[in-house]
């Protein structure tokens, strides 16, 4: 209980551990938004999309749930400064693993509800041809 109340009060000082993590990784910041963008695409939220964000953001990058909230947050205001493919630009020169990691995340979130959206589709097309890595990278990266 004392650990709990001294992290809340360390956390209106520092600010949210999970936002500080993001707000200092340019490529997480990235990932997060495009991610975030493609839940967007077809124009409506669903839970299962926003369910699998949540998963991602956890173990994939040790978000915790607690802070997930306010890291939607600042990506909401972080967003409005960044296009497509100003985020995509900070995979170019990453290997291909980790450019395949971000196309793996989309095509998780867009599947996420069950109906893949042509809009979604073109999104991540697009993504891999920004990214110059095939469909192929992925299903390799999968295995």
């Amino acid at each position: 209980m004392a650990f709990a109340l001294l992290e809340q009060i360390r956390s209106i000082f520092d600010g949210d551990p999970g936002v500080r993590k993001v707000a200092d990784d340019p490529v997480l910041s990235a990932e997060l938004l495009m991610l975030f963008r493609m839940i967007l695409a077809d124009g409506t939220v669903s839970e299962s999309e926003m369910a699998a964000f949540r998963r991602i953001c956890q173990e994939a990058f040790g978000i915790p749930e607690a802070s997930i909230d306010s890291v939607i947050e600042y990506l909401n205001e972080f967003g409005y400064e960044t296009n497509s493919s100003q985020a995509i630009a900070q995979f170019r020169d990453l290997d291909v693993e980790r450019r395949s990691l971000l196309a793996r995340h989309m095509a998780e979130i867009a599947k996420a509800d069950s109906q893949l959206a042509g809009i979604e589709m073109q999104l991540l097309r697009r993504t891999l041809d920004l990214l110059d890595i095939s469909p192929a990278d992925v299903v390799k990266a999968e295995e």
